[in-house]
């Protein structure tokens, strides 16, 4: 069952991170399906911790940014955005280089609420960090996406 309501062309959708935190860490999003939305961050300097570990912070970025992109997607812009709410992640394996690769999937879409799982996977597709997140519904005002 597709769940999309707006177009999801991956050019269109990597061209809203322009001038933004996610173009400044690099991180694409590179596949969509019918129900799910994947993307890539490179595991580099603009994402390490002082011991040269992909910083936590780093993930829940990844995290956020596919569970809020996935978000927006299911909702008709004109009448209704979608804002996080709460993010959790927990944070399962050190990954030092390369790139790491989150799917987010819906758990729950609702009138005034949705909830993504978002897995973080190494190269090798081991996990390193599930979150979740909740975003509100809100309707929409002068502000949405660019």
């Amino acid at each position: 069952m597709n769940i999309w309501k707006q177009p999801t062309d991956l050019a269109r959708l990597n061209g809203w991170s322009a001038n933004t935190m996610m173009e400044t860490l690099g991180i694409r999003i590179t596949a969509i399906g019918d129900d799910w939305l994947q993307g890539t961050m490179p595991v580099d300097h603009r994402t390490h911790q002082p011991y040269g570990l992909l910083h936590g912070g780093a993930s829940v970025v990844l995290a956020e940014t596919l569970g809020s992109t996935a978000a927006m997607l299911t909702l008709d812009p004109a009448k209704e955005l979608a804002v996080g709410l709460d993010i959790n992640a927990n944070h399962i394996r050190g990954v030092r280089g390369g790139t790491v690769t989150g799917t987010a999937k819906m758990l729950h879409l609702g009138r005034s609420t949705q909830v993504w799982e978002i897995r973080i996977e190494n190269e090798e597709g081991a996990l390193v960090c599930i979150s979740r997140i909740t975003m509100a519904v809100v309707p929409a005002r002068v502000v949405g996406p660019r």
